[in-house]
């Protein structure tokens, strides 16, 4: 691990001044479950970790009429643990005790979880996040890339997005707060990820200089939702494909329905094509499966990965029978 200074403010204010203007200089340390394994493994080198522990309005989850707020600080535990969220939004918190091990999860931060770099492991051997040979071709394209994205693949990012938190956060309708040295602001989590087209780019609609404060989920208002993901041991592993569903019913039909894949593209992919699918119609195992091809239907695997379309299809399917049998 190279050198670095090591800085800790006591407010938010004192963070984003310590922050820098451009990636690679600075990075923030919350529960440092991503970050420290990137600097041992010489992945990145900040000259300055700026610690956000001790700042204390960044924990905490609070619910009111307008819904529930959760501090960027919170970890995964605490999350999966709150009273409220297992009786509001049970699938949130089935997905975030599959999302890592226990002592993970006791301190990993939610803000670390979406700001989380890819586990490519061309990015994770100092490959870069968009590797290419020094011909300028495309090492994923041309080479082992089993575990890369089937969606969203056409340019050069082929990793995936690594949140398996995201996709039921995304179907509850989540929005992100963000803070930096011009104020604050707010934009929906799945506007939050992007796909990256050169290298000094990152995954995250975040300046440098800022920091995500809090994240902001509506009230559940009779919204029957689900989580499914499929990984190949039932230990901890990361999952091959993720499926998030989230449904408004009307009688015994679908008034309106969001459905979010994970795992299969650089950011996390809602799928307009299997929600337009499922409006208006009786959830069942015919209209589910056709919801499913839809989701994949736009598809383009790579060499090594058109296995991972199979398994998104089925997690689809599973997460909308599952979400209409009001199953957690």
């Amino acid at each position: 691990m190279r050198p670095f200074e090591y800085v800790s403010p006591n407010s938010k204010s004192q963070a984003i001044g310590l922050l820098g203007a451009t990636w690679g200089n600075t990075e923030i340390l919350a529960g440092g479950t991503d970050l420290l394994a990137l600097m041992k493994d010489d992945v990145v080198a900040p000259k300055r970790l700026v610690n956000i522990k001790d700042i204390g309005d960044l924990r905490g989850v609070s619910s009111n009429a307008q819904g529930c707020r959760i501090g960027a600080l919170t970890t995964l535990g605490e999350l999966a643990d709150d009273e409220n969220v297992k009786k509001n939004y049970p699938a949130l918190s089935e997905a975030l005790l599959e999302a890592a091990s226990p002592q993970i999860r006791n301190m990993a931060t939610l803000g670390g979880n979406l700001c989380q770099r890819p586990r490519c492991w061309y990015f994770r051997n100092g490959l870069g996040l968009l590797p290419k040979d020094e011909a300028g071709k495309e090492l994923v394209a041309a080479g082992e890339n089993r575990y890369h994205a089937i969606l969203g693949n056409q340019g050069a990012a082929k990793f995936v997005s690594p949140s398996t938190v995201v996709p039921i956060l995304i179907a509850y309708g989540a929005k992100i707060r963000l803070e930096g040295p011009k104020g604050k602001r707010e934009l929906p989590l799945e506007k939050f990820f992007v796909i990256p087209k050169t290298d000094s780019e990152r995954e995250h609609d975040l300046r440098p200089n800022e920091i995500v404060t809090e994240i902001l989920i509506p009230p559940p208002s009779d919204v029957k939702a689900a989580h499914y993901e499929i990984r190949q041991k039932e230990a901890f592993d990361w999952p091959l494909a993720v499926a998030a569903v989230a449904l408004k019913m009307q009688g015994s039909t679908v008034h309106s329905s969001r459905i979010v894949l994970g795992y299969v593209a650089p950011v996390p992919w809602p799928s307009a094509e299997a929600e337009h699918i499922l409006v208006g119609k009786p959830v069942n195992k015919e209209t589910a499966e056709k919801a499913a091809d839809a989701a994949l239907s736009k598809a383009t695997p790579l060499s090594h990965n058109a296995y991972k379309a199979k398994l998104a299809k089925v997690a689809v399917t599973r997460a909308i029978l599952k979400a209409a049998g009001g199953a957690a």
